[in-house]
């Protein structure tokens, strides 16, 4: 049984079909990136899978039940922070940690929020709000947020498209070694199909919208850590990068869609076929 699973699910937004007949089982443990373009649906999908809206037919199943609404058990990071401004990062992150874990002592919250923002290097940052950080910071408090309620799943909204380059390399750093160390089941969705390999056990592409659904699943062998000055030199990152970009660009054409991944420009994408 899949710890967590989309089953035959349909979604319309007003008058446009999101997704259709879109199945995915996600097994316990596993970094799945679920990579596609802009407006596929991406977004509704994390959506439906924190419960925080529900399917027009299908189901979401959490260990085989319905979900019927967001519960601890599956944490979200936003691709915008959604941090409390009038909060200290400290502040933020204890937060989350006495709503979900409420019958710990205060004390073991107090550590649990100092463990977490060290786990992401803002230890010295922790007295700021939101307004006094960068927008890697900002990130960064909310990756410690997700991760301190302790979910079994981390739920990841294209997190890092709104960061400079440098900086969105650091995250995905430090999100490669935590989901390494900790082990959690992590589900990432990017339109960025460089990112989904530096980081993802197994890749699922999702074909242009309206309508859109799951192309075939990628398994990533290629061990960790990954090092990404060294993937362009290797021959199954090459592969898969062409597999994935070739079945994103076929699905462009069959429906039509004038949008493309904003991280693949399109000489990269000409590259990585040839």
């Amino acid at each position: 049984m899949a710890l967590l699973e989309l089953r035959e699910v349909e979604k319309s937004q007003g008058q446009t079909h999101v997704l259709a007949r879109a199945s995915l089982g996600i097994e316990k443990g596993e970094f799945v990136a679920i990579v596609g373009f802009s407006g596929a649906g991406k977004s509704t999908l994390i959506s439906l899978l924190a419960g925080l809206t529900k399917p027009d037919a299908g189901e979401v199943l959490w260990q085989g039940k319905s979900v019927t609404a967001p519960g601890p058990e599956r944490g979200v990071v936003f691709q915008n922070y959604s941090l409390l401004p009038w909060l200290t990062a400290f502040d933020n992150v204890y937060l989350a940690i006495d709503c979900v874990l409420s019958d710990l002592p205060k004390l073991e919250k107090v550590r649990r929020t100092e463990r977490y923002l060290a786990m992401v290097g803002l230890s010295h940052a922790q007295d700021r709000k939101p307004a006094q950080l960068s927008g890697g910071m900002r990130q960064r408090v909310a990756l410690a947020r997700a991760l301190a309620a302790d979910p079994e799943v981390l739920l990841m909204d294209e997190p890092l498209s709104a960061l400079d380059a440098l900086t969105r390399a650091s995250l995905q750093d430090e999100i490669e070694r935590i989901g390494r160390v900790s082990g959690k089941t992590i589900v990432l969705v990017t339109n960025d199909v460089d990112e989904a390999i530096l980081l993802a056990d197994r890749i699922v592409p999702l074909s242009a919208g309206p309508s859109a659904t799951f192309g075939p699943s990628y398994d990533v062998e290629i061990p960790r850590p990954r090092d990404r000055r060294a993937l362009n030199h290797d021959p199954k990152f090459r592969l898969l990068r062409s597999q994935i970009t070739q079945f994103l660009l076929d699905s462009r054409q069959t429906r039509r869609s004038s949008t493309l991944p904003s991280s693949l420009p399109v000489g990269e994408l000409v590259g990585a076929m040839s």
